[in-house]
């Protein structure tokens, strides 16, 4: 699909019109310390070991008798069996040069939630998986982003690199706590059949721009599937770069992908030549009651 000149991002995303709906078809120790020849063994009961081993001789060492390698059948060697007693009576004569045979190490530090980098939080795919399939987003969409530019499905670890301020442009949001956003995301993961929220990163892996589709399941139409396009948001310092109309591109190939008939939205009047240029069609117009009082945001009230 060609570039087209989109309206700014912030008419796209900020209206005060009536909303218009637009369609389109389609993770031991054993601790051999040896000092002066003699062998400190552990406090633990070490099992014999069964050989066909013969008597190994013993030699003199400072008074005290050493072990020979037993000589196995084989040509190979193996220490003969020893009997496990403590260091006071194994060695009488050195009492104050005893040796610790514990085998307790320190355990390694518990690995972080957020392993960082630069300031910056670090995940892999094991352990922050994406959303949904990232085979899914359209490779021609993401060739036309700017250069250093990506996009992916939304990951866990978005809650710290720019997803929720990006989402404020849009409209209110809110201070979930990490607790909440881990407990949603958990939710709309389990459902990754359902929701596909995607988003475009800049240079520094920023969340700038992010979007929706939700697959809606019918009766109608032989049990079909209806992709609704939501939440397109790009953040303020990001606009005229035409990441809005990527993220529509890349939402719609997502919804024929995953079997939609249709995908829909709704916008105002004066983006209506936008969403045509995007493939989209007059359908309808949208209403809306909405529950809660108090104050809205234009995109609510439109």
């Amino acid at each position: 699909m060609a570039d087209v000149q989109t309206p700014t991002e912030a008419s796209l995303l900020s209206t005060s019109n009536p909303a218009t709906e637009y369609t389109r078809s389609e993770p031991e120790l054993q601790s051999q310390s040896k000092e002066a020849g003699t062998r400190v063994t552990s406090t633990e009961t070490l099992a014999p070991i069964t050989s066909t081993a013969t008597p190994a001789p013993t030699t003199a060492v400072n008074g005290d008798k050493v072990s020979e390698p037993a000589t196995l059948t084989n040509g190979t060697h193996a220490h003969a069996p020893e009997p496990t007693t403590s260091i006071a009576t194994a060695i009488p004569t050195t009492p104050a040069t005893t040796t610790s045979t514990s085998t307790s190490t320190s355990a390694p530090p518990p690995q972080t939630d957020e392993p960082k980098q630069n300031g910056k939080a670090v995940f892999s795919d094991e352990n922050d998986p994406p959303l949904f399939s990232p085979s899914l987003i359209s490779e021609e969409v993401a060739a036309r982003l700017p250069e250093g530019y990506t996009i992916r499905p939304l990951r866990r670890s978005d809650y710290h690199g720019g997803f929720l301020p990006t989402l404020r442009v849009l409209t209110t949001v809110g201070e979930p706590t990490l607790a909440e956003f881990n407990a949603r995301y958990d939710f709309i993961s389990s459902r990754n059949d359902t929701y596909y929220i995607l988003v475009i990163c800049d240079e520094t892996a920023t969340v700038v721009g992010t979007g929706a589709v939700i697959v809606e399941r019918k009766f109608i139409h032989n049990m079909g599937l209806v992709g609704h396009i939501e939440d397109i948001a790009v953040a303020k310092n990001q606009q005229g770069k035409k990441l809005g109309l990527r993220i529509i591109q890349a939402l719609d190939a997502v919804a024929e992908k995953v079997g939609c008939y249709k995908s829909i939205l709704d916008c105002s009047e004066a983006n209506e030549g936008f969403y045509v240029k995007c493939g989209f069609k007059r359908a309808g117009l949208e209403m809306a009651h909405y529950y809660e009082p108090g104050p809205k945001s234009s995109y609510e009230r439109s």
